[in-house]
């Protein structure tokens, strides 16, 4: 009896490092069928569209850091337009008509469109709010041809499997209506291509990162600047959000690791043959609540 005594906790130690050993084993395979069901190569969620703002810089101090901004930024004065207050609503009601004739636009003409153009409503798009001022975008604006067909055939690839794998049926058959699949011709025939990158931290003079805050909204605020300026200037575009392409597209167009493809806007006039869905938008009652 005392022997049995005396080797209990003996048996104890056994019993528990077999039980952990188990475990572990169990546990490491699960880990191994978990890599094996995902590929690595072709996620679904696209690491280019995540926002890293509320995410520590990796390798840095975080947010106690100075990011060596002026401590006082200097304050003018500011005196705004003023207008009438028919002058207001008839201005108001112009500006949306405008926009209201905006179309998603996929038959692309390749005329020529004036470079002064594009200048000046990617101007406009810089114009944006953005978090603390860091104007955390990138506009590439693309127009040879031989460029632009490498564009059209690295989306072309992933978007044959987005729809085939990816999607799923639910978002396929969404899509049907709409008459869109993975053939982006207006990659080619569009004069310009331009693809905005948000920049998800910017460089110090000293090396060292420095953090863009609401990186992804303050460029997405840019981006809908950028349409609207585009139908005031009378060119079209289709909002393309290429899924899985971003980091190919970063390496073709040389762009650094801290710039993720957001947007892809093919920029030109419709075909004289084009089409668009016969889509309504929502009235007012349905997307303004007035407290």
């Amino acid at each position: 009896m005392a022997l049995f005594s005396s080797l209990t906790p003996v048996f104890i130690a056994i019993i528990c490092v077999l039980i952990g050993v188990i475990m572990k084993k169990t546990n490491g395979e699960k880990e191994k069928r978990d890599t094996k069901s995902k590929d690595p190569s072709r996620p679904w969620v696209d690491e280019d569209l995540k926002d890293g703002t509320d995410h520590p810089l990796e390798g840095e101090e975080g947010d106690e850091e100075w990011q060596g901004l002026e401590e006082n930024v200097a304050h003018v004065p500011f005196t705004g337009e003023r207008y009438s207050e028919a002058e207001m609503i008839k201005r108001s009601r112009a500006f949306y008509e405008l926009l209201n004739k905006r179309r998603s636009v996929r038959f692309l003409s390749d005329e020529p469109v004036p470079r002064e153009v594009i200048d000046n409503v990617i101007r406009t798009a810089g114009t944006s709010p953005s978090g603390a001022h860091t104007e955390p975008w990138t506009f590439v604006v693309v127009q040879d041809p031989h460029l632009k067909h490498k564009i059209r055939e690295i989306v072309e690839e992933e978007e044959e499997i987005n729809y085939k794998k990816r999607m799923g049926d639910r978002w396929v058959n969404d899509l049907k209506r709409l008459r869109t699949n993975w053939i982006k011709e207006y990659l080619d025939t569009a004069p310009y291509l331009i693809l905005i990158f948000k920049q998800v931290y910017g460089r110090l003079p000293n090396g060292k990162k420095k953090t863009h805050y609401y990186n992804e909204i303050s460029v997405s605020i840019a981006c809908g600047i950028l349409l609207a300026a585009l139908q005031n200037a009378g060119l079209y575009t289709v909002t393309s959000t290429p899924l899985n392409c971003g980091p190919q597209l970063r390496v073709l167009l040389q762009r650094p690791a801290n710039e993720k493809l957001l947007l892809l806007l093919p920029v030109g006039y419709p075909k004289k043959d084009a089409t668009v869905p016969a889509l309504t938008r929502k009235p007012l009652e349905d997307i303004m609540v007035l407290m």
